[in-house]
């Protein structure tokens, strides 16, 4: 006989990671009252991608940050979010003088 958990209630998350040429998604059934930085580590992302550093990289849940300690919901995705190579900001001023010498 196995041990029950005692929150008997399997909810259904994905974990998400993405690079500039892939995507990789793992589903995974887990319990309800799991946290985050549970879930990520049972997903296997971590072994499939060493350089993700739960210190450094933010996670979010559909586009929302969250800390690592929170609990989800059935069919939430966790995202893992890689550093920026460049400052969005700094990437629209580039733009906007490009443009601005084009149009003179």
């Amino acid at each position: 006989m196995t041990e029950q958990n005692t929150n008997d209630e399997l909810i259904h998350v994905e974990v998400v990671y993405a690079l500039s040429h892939e995507q990789q998604v793992f589903q995974l059934a887990i319990a309800s009252d799991m946290t985050v930085q549970e879930i990520i580590e049972q997903s296997g992302v971590l072994v499939a991608y060493p350089e993700i550093d739960l210190n450094v990289n933010k996670v979010g849940v559909f586009s929302r940050n969250i800390k690592l300690d929170a609990t989800v919901r059935d069919k939430d995705r966790i995202e893992i979010y890689r550093p920026l190579l460049a400052d969005p900001k700094e990437i629209r001023r580039k733009r906007a003088a490009q443009a601005k010498t084009k149009s003179n």
